[in-house]
């Protein structure tokens, strides 16, 4: 039995850290956005591929992590 419960306990830390890295990408993505309506709005349209292409990229992380490592835990 105290080998069970040690591995939900694994789990919650592996739930909370790929939590804690979602949020901190989330963060990042929103500063992107930021710095790329900033950009755009002074002029520089030259700007808003590249972050268009890494806040996709940042999204698909955040999937990624959520949708098949949370899935896997569940098992």
């Amino acid at each position: 039995m105290k080998q069970s419960h040690f591995a939900r306990s694994q789990r919650m830390t592996i739930v909370t850290a790929i939590l804690c890295i979602v949020s901190l990408i989330a963060v990042l993505q929103l500063w992107l956005l930021t710095a790329t309506m900033e950009a755009y709005l002074g002029g520089n349209s030259a700007v808003v591929i590249p972050a268009a292409l890494a806040s996709a990229a940042c999204f698909l992380l955040n999937f990624g992590l959520l949708h098949f490592y949370l899935r896997k835990l569940e098992d």
